[in-house]
């Protein structure tokens, strides 16, 4: 009952004139930035943030996040009708949803995408109003002992699957946590590692380093391929039959499932949500070998996990502070930059910001789905335009951003710095998410452990006298222990092998 009163109080601040402009800009702009080629969420997330310095906080943080679930749609649109997907998550869409544009089915598949990304976002986001009374009451209970230790977690999680080597996810966190320490020191209010120049007397900006990182390194990678359009597939009737709405309700039902409960877990992209919905519907289905001729299995339940995994992955971030993916981890960003601190305080100090931009994620998921299926022409056209006055005007635009977050040229330097060094990162097949949560969540970490260690008069034995911070800590020295293990035990395996023969 409290819940659904505090939800209602977010509609009150959701439904406002102007923050529900707020939520369309947002829409519209993150379908803009899921169907370009070469930005992808989390640059798109970073260039606009400084376009929300002189806007309410809470406006602010409704058009970022309708920005992040906007995306998902984008990619959809993109993946069906040009068999190119804007952003990873919809890659899996290409192989039914493209196949169905050829059949001339392209306007139900984009119907059934729409509604299942609709039911999706809208069954995460009643399991966030759910969840947020019990885990911030839990949440409360933490001390800076155990802030530290679910911070450390959490980040062993996010490296433990943001790549293919732990060792290199590892070195990349440790760049970041380096980064993180750049300015001033939090508790002594001393510089370090400023080598005496005043542009990093408050650090290195996130901003233009995420932008460099995800979104020049990105349009460099692209600008190296020959990139060309197919021909884009003929529009169908938009009304989807009653053998496909049949056909969709169960995999809807269980795209929603798979993506919310993936959204909570730290480092699962939505990638992996669309993947293991694919895979999903194949186990279940009776013709599981005509998955990837047009069945409308593999276009609904993808897309439904996705939007649900785009809202769940806000459930950690908004309970408990923690972001589980690195486009999270920048709106987390955006919270900090106005001035807010996401996670059970918000819900006690600022609950008219919390439960507006909660309330707000329903309203953002009914523009997109009233909004998306006219402007379907309007995607399209905009994929004609040459690739290189695309990427032009997106480069300019990156850096007027990164001027405008403190009016400083250095920091477009960094922008370019870090587009370069994440260029060569990418090149050498180094995983970029841990760079950035490291760099947004160090500073938090650093706090927790170092005003636990004030309390202790410097020992560390408090970490032990706490039994919560020793089991989180525990998880995530086994999260990080676990490759070694699988490392010597597959080198037994084959040393045994030789033996043998």
């Amino acid at each position: 009952m409290e819940a659904l009163q505090n939800l209602l109080m977010g509609f009150t601040v959701a439904l406002a004139p102007q923050n529900l402009v707020f939520a369309f800009l947002g829409s519209v702009l993150g379908t803009a930035i899921g169907v370009l080629p070469g930005v992808g969420p989390v640059a798109g997330v970073a260039m606009l943030i400084p376009l929300t310095f002189q806007m309410s906080p809470t406006g602010a943080i409704i058009m970022l996040t309708a920005l992040f679930y906007g995306t998902q749609y984008g990619g959809t649109i993109t993946s069906i009708l040009l068999n190119v997907p804007g952003e990873a998550a919809s890659a899996i869409t290409c192989l039914d949803g493209y196949a169905m544009a050829k059949q001339g089915r392209a306007g139900v598949a984009l119907s059934i995408a729409a509604i299942g990304s609709f039911i999706g976002g809208t069954i995460a986001t009643i399991a966030l109003v759910l969840a947020a009374g019990p885990l911030t009451r839990m949440a409360l209970q933490f001390g800076p002992v155990e802030f530290f230790a679910l911070i450390v977690l959490g980040l062993s999680l996010l490296m433990g699957l943001a790549g293919k080597s732990m060792v290199k996810a590892l070195m990349m966190g440790i760049l970041g946590l380096i980064l993180a320490m750049v300015g001033m020191d939090p508790v002594r209010g001393l510089p370090r590692f400023t080598f005496g120049r005043m542009e990093f007397m408050d650090g290195i900006g996130f901003v233009p380093v995420i932008m460099g990182l995800f979104g020049l390194a990105e349009i460099l990678v692209n600008t190296e391929e020959k990139l060309s359009l197919v021909s884009v597939a003929k529009m169908s009737s938009l009304i989807p039959g009653k053998k496909e709405i049949g056909d969709s309700a169960g995999p809807i039902l269980r795209g929603s499932v798979i993506g919310t409960a993936l959204g909570l877990v730290p480092g699962m992209t939505g990638s992996a949500a669309s993947f293991l919905s694919y895979i999903a519907e194949k186990k279940v289905s009776k013709e599981p070998d005509r998955f990837g001729t047009g069945m409308i299995e593999g276009v609904a339940g993808p897309e439904t996990a996705n939007n649900a995994h785009a809202n769940g992955a806000l459930i950690p971030l908004f309970t408990l502070g923690i972001p589980a993916s690195p486009t999270v981890a920048v709106i987390m960003g955006a919270f900090m930059m106005h001035g807010l601190i996401p996670g059970p305080f918000l819900f006690k100090e600022h609950p008219d910001v919390a439960w507006g931009v909660i309330a707000s994620f329903y309203v953002g998921n009914v523009i997109l789905l009233i909004l998306n299926l006219p402007l379907i022409g309007i995607w399209v056209k905009i994929l004609k335009i040459p690739y290189g006055l695309l990427f032009a005007v997106i480069v300019a635009f990156m850096m007027v951003g990164a001027y405008s977050v403190s009016n400083s040229t250095f920091d477009i330097l960094v922008m370019v710095l870090f587009g370069v060094i994440g260029y060569l990162l990418r090149k050498l097949d180094f995983p970029l998410a841990p760079i950035v949560l490291t760099l947004i969540l160090g500073p938090l970490m650093e706090r927790s452990l170092r005003t636990a260690l004030d309390m202790s008069q410097g020992s560390f034995g408090i970490i032990l006298e706490s039994p919560i911070a020793v089991v989180l800590l525990s998880l995530a020295a086994a999260i990080l222990i676990a490759p070694a293990f699988r490392f010597f035990r597959k080198r037994k395996e084959m040393l045994s092998g030789e033996e043998g023969a």
